[in-house]
């Protein structure tokens, strides 16, 4: 099967797409290999990568309870769905500290902002019924308690707007231009492909783009209806940011210290250097975002090429570096107060 090189994923990104993967599968008999690979975000390799492992998972070890999925390369034909019914599970038993961490956990994302009214009840009605079986265990559980990070409200209300259909209005920051907007957007999808992201259709460019959720500072649903254009979904398999041939050309070199760089930039190449560093070949659309990676490296790198962009690159360095020894002489030859603190 022809298709694009698999990059390696962690093993919680793989363990949390292929439990969604399950779902989905059951849910859609004999879906089409292209339309299942589409809807992950992956690649048809990596898809059948995943097929691959869950013929070894089930309720137990024993034969009829693994799961029987598998692929005539068209289609995924899940042979025994009933392997995970209610009939064929055995009764849970939960030991107290499993009882406690599910009630907390439950609870807490009960309180979850943007989550779907049907769905907070449900999950309230499932609490109630461990609390009551988990007996003296749930007195621990009601001692504890849990807060999300922000980006937790923010997944939910883009969620519940795409299953909603509506609008976003968002505040979000853009690192490479130091700067927080304000736009509107119709959501597509949400994404996880190292953070999450939510890919959508911005209406201040008009023109598909992807939002990191922890870069957006407050979101509110519309009551506008979201109507993206009709787009086709990219294939995430090699990550997010996947550079064009036509792209400008940048060259950048680094320390031991700075090695790290061609782990989080995709690049052409990255060819050792003699003390250690790496001299590493990448493609931007926006070349002029690399300032910052030169400034955030310091000692340990610099930008080599094109000569535009280094002497950019130095000359914020020098600014910065001024700015900074500015801020310590107004610190030491500023006014101090005499003993009586006047």
């Amino acid at each position: 099967m022809a298709g694009k090189p698999v990059r390696p994923a962690s093993a919680i990104d793989q363990t949390r797409r292929m439990l969604s993967l399950v779902t989905y599968l059951r849910e859609r008999p004999g879906a089409r290999l292209e339309d299942v690979a589409r809807a992950f975000g992956i690649s048809e390799d990596e898809l059948v990568s995943d097929l691959d492992v869950l013929p070894m998972c089930g309720t137990s070890f024993r034969g009829g309870d693994l799961l029987d999925i598998d692929t005539d390369g068209e289609r995924i034909w899940w042979h025994n769905p009933a392997a995970l019914g209610a009939e064929a599970a055995e009764p849970l038993r939960l030991a107290a500290d499993e009882a406690t961490a599910l009630l907390v956990a439950a609870r807490a994302v009960a309180t979850l902002p943007g989550l779907r009214e049907g769905d907070r009840q449900a999950l309230l009605r499932a609490t109630a019924k461990v609390e009551t079986a988990a007996g003296e265990a749930a007195g621990a559980s009601s001692r504890l308690s849990v807060t999300f990070e922000s980006e937790g409200g923010v997944f939910a209300d883009v969620d519940r707007a795409i299953s909603e259909r509506r609008r976003l209005w968002i505040r979000y920051y853009s690192p490479a231009r130091d700067e927080v907007t304000e736009r509107e957007i119709d959501p597509i999808r949400l994404v996880s492909v190292g953070h999450t992201y939510v890919e959508a259709w911005c209406r201040r460019s008009e023109a598909r783009r992807t939002f990191r959720l922890d870069r957006v500072a407050e979101i509110k649903i519309l009551d506008e209806p979201s109507a993206p254009p009709e787009v086709e979904l990219r294939d995430l398999s090699e990550g997010l940011v996947q550079p064009a041939a036509e792209d400008p050309e940048v060259v950048v070199e680094v320390g031991p210290g700075g090695r790290w760089v061609a782990e989080y930039y995709p690049h052409d190449s990255a060819d050792e250097l003699p003390d250690g560093g790496l001299r590493i070949t990448l493609r931007t659309p926006d070349p002029a975002s690399l300032r910052r990676l030169a400034l955030r490296l310091g000692r340990d790198g610099r930008i080599v090429s094109p000569p535009e962009l280094a002497d950019s690159a130095r000359q914020a360095a020098r600014e910065a570096l001024a700015a900074y020894d500015g801020i310590e002489a107004q610190g030491a030859h500023g006014p101090r107060p005499d003993r009586d603190g006047q």
